[in-house]
């Protein structure tokens, strides 16, 4: 799929309701083996800040950052699904839970690749 396509993304509860436009479709997929995201498992897919809304739910957003506390992760506070994140390695950049993409099921993207976080760049060097 490689098109604009426009997105409305929610939490499990609806408690959280955003916008969510990938400028080429799902395209890149990927996990992270970071210890936050593997305990978590959630596929995700990138998008610039500015291709991403909240239009519903803000209040019902709780931050969660750790180690060097770049990373922005968003999850809803009333069922605990994490929606997207401000990324770490580009914070121009969010990446979205594409289990909260209507329509689309995670599990039908195929094999899905595995970025290394347990070695980010920012870990190294005391950075």
């Amino acid at each position: 799929m490689n098109t604009v396509k426009t997105y409305k993304a929610t939490c499990h509860c609806g408690a959280v309701e955003m916008k969510v436009t990938l400028p080429n479709g799902i395209t890149a997929p990927s996990r992270c083996d970071c210890s936050y995201c593997r305990r978590r498992g959630t596929i995700v897919v990138e998008t610039g800040l500015e291709n991403m809304e909240i239009m519903k739910g803000a209040e019902s957003l709780t931050l969660y950052q750790f180690h060097t506390e770049t990373a922005q992760h968003y999850f809803c506070k009333i069922c605990g699904i994490n929606t997207h994140h401000k990324q770490r390695m580009n914070p121009n950049r969010f990446s979205i839970n594409v289990g909260c993409l209507e329509g689309i099921n995670p599990f039908d993207l195929g094999s899905v690749p595995t970025n290394d976080g347990v070695n980010h760049p920012s870990d190294r060097n005391g950075s």
